[in-house]
């Protein structure tokens, strides 16, 4: 076999190997790419279930609420028309926004809830007899655990963003991502004034003078 032919096979060899080496190394950053972009979807669908538990706990709450004497009418309406609210923002099926806009509606109609919820017990501060009753004590111990768990799934969220996000932005990921139409996702945010408590005005039927 003449020299120049080793040569060339030698020079054949390579770069096949060299090409094997590219496709798996694609096919393992295709595959880790997916494998987070699931993780996003799995921890959204967290997020969801917590948020659901809350928007389920707001109909027995109210009217749990309601039979107490001269309650404030203001703060129910508030809550209800918050839950609403809720079930009018249209996400994704099945799968973690893409679009930041979408997600900002979601979480101002969440926050919302939220604020008005932690209102309504404020005031219900106002009615020792109310507080008193096992059935708003179970509520609002339910209430609070998921508060809890909203702030836990949503930090978990981020996390997992992060993760992805971070991921398809680095070489040599974002030329998979970018082949394969992979985008990046936008965080939960925290909301501004959410760390001033929230502001209570009684409406009993008075009149300030």
């Amino acid at each position: 076999m003449s020299t120049a032919l080793k040569i060339t096979l030698g020079i054949l060899g390579a770069l096949v190997l060299l090409a094997v080496i590219l496709i798996f190394s694609a096919v393992s950053t295709y595959n880790g790419i997916v494998s987070l972009q699931q993780g996003t979807d799995a921890q959204w669908a967290q997020v969801q279930n917590v948020y659901q538990r809350r928007a389920d706990l707001v109909p027995n709450l109210v009217n749990t609420v309601a039979g107490a004497a001269n309650f404030e009418k203001s703060t129910l309406t508030a809550v209800t028309d918050a839950r609403a609210s809720v079930g009018r923002v249209q996400l994704p099926s099945g799968t973690a926004p893409t679009d930041p806009a979408q997600l900002a509606a979601f979480e101002q109609a969440q926050g919302q809830l939220g604020g008005a919820l932690s209102r309504l017990l404020v005031v219900s501060e106002n009615y020792p007899a109310l507080r008193a009753t096992e059935g708003f004590r179970d509520l609002q111990a339910q209430l609070e655990g998921t508060e809890n768990r909203i702030a836990v799934e949503r930090g978990r969220f981020n996390d997992a963003v992060q993760a992805y996000d971070t991921q398809i932005k680095t070489f040599p990921a974002n030329v998979i991502a970018g082949i394969f139409g992979f985008t990046a996702r936008p965080y939960f945010s925290a909301t501004p004034g959410s760390e001033a408590p929230p502001k209570v005005q009684f409406d009993f039927g008075t009149k300030s003078p």
